[in-house]
């Protein structure tokens, strides 16, 4: 049960990190998410894996010369498969998976180092990130919210009950440490990431870096943004984690019914926040009503958080 030893992972003192970038139809993109890696002076590597693009995505990548880029493909299987590819052959200490439509901001690796430098413990360590549109202007404010901490040590409680992290281009895994928990599962189309991270969370610590690290672009044609997506394409992955051993194992006792509502419930929001964004306000509002009929109790700050949206928090 929950006072299982968690599995010995060694801690190491390398700085290594090799980025891992799936890639699938982003030539309008993959340039500038480069650029914003091969800055990183910490970067060692940089792992494009192209998931059968058919536009110009590859002779973009090929026409970057950096010693530190390196493109392979993986014949579209899928997002996941092409993380776990890339993770596969990356040879960094640390890990850090970008979309290919994002963009890392200056000293982002660095400030994830830092961090990881004085938690030694830590399989993972995050910070936060920035929102922008498709032409990469800004959209989001979450820089109003200074000062806000993100949960550090022993996560899997909170994690369980919804993804804080949202976006992998914010952290930095342990490479050891995401093997160890084979990976993502590539069986999930939709927050497979989440459940990464919880398998993560059962192994090790977290530590967070109270800084914004990443322009996260917020467009129709992102996977978690699309506007024909609902609540229910995300409720496997809530099935996967709480029907996964090794996250249940870690959990305390009699946790799993109460915090796997709460997953509903932050998944529904997390819904009706971009129901929001792209001004889709009846789906809110019928998402709101799912929240609800599952808790009123966590209705208002549900909808606290969606009216926050209208403003890019």
């Amino acid at each position: 049960m929950a006072t299982q030893a968690r599995l010995p992972l060694p801690v190491g003192s390398t700085t290594s990190v090799s980025v891992v970038i799936p890639a699938k139809n982003v030539a309008a993109y993959i340039g500038e998410t480069l650029a914003s890696a091969l800055a990183q002076g910490e970067v060692t590597e940089v792992i494009v894996v192209d998931d059968g693009s058919t536009d110009n995505t590859i002779a973009i990548v090929r026409a970057i010369r950096d010693p530190r880029l390196r493109l392979m493909t993986n014949d579209s299987a899928g997002v996941s498969a092409a993380r776990n590819l890339g993770a596969r052959h990356a040879s960094g200490e640390w890990l850090l998976f970008l979309d290919a439509d994002d963009r890392l901001r200056p000293g982002a690796v660095a400030a994830l180092l830092a961090a990881a430098r004085g938690a030694p413990r830590a399989v993972l360590v995050y910070g936060d990130y920035n929102t922008i549109d498709s032409e990469g202007r800004q959209v989001g404010r979450r820089d109003l919210l200074k000062g806000r901490r993100k949960p550090s040590g022993d996560v899997l409680t909170r994690l369980a009950a919804g993804n804080f992290i949202v976006n992998g281009g914010i952290a930095l895994a342990r490479a050891e440490a995401f093997r160890a928990i084979g990976g993502f599962d590539t069986s999930l189309r939709y927050c497979e990431d989440w459940h990464c991270w919880c398998r993560l969370a059962a192994i090790g610590e977290f530590e967070f870096a109270p800084k914004l690290l990443l322009d996260y672009r917020l467009h129709t044609a992102n996977t978690m943004n699309a506007a024909v997506r609902t609540p229910q394409d995300f409720f496997p992955a809530i099935a996967r984690v709480f029907d996964d051993g090794l996250i249940l194992a870690r959990l305390p006792e009699g946790t799993a019914a109460r915090l796997r509502q709460a997953a509903e419930i932050h998944l529904v929001t997390y819904s009706a926040m971009q129901a929001v964004r792209f001004g889709r306000y009846r789906q809110a509002f019928i998402y709101l009503g799912m929240i609800g009929r599952r808790s009123l109790t966590s209705l208002p700050r549900s909808a606290l958080r969606v009216a926050l949206a209208c403003f890019g928090i």
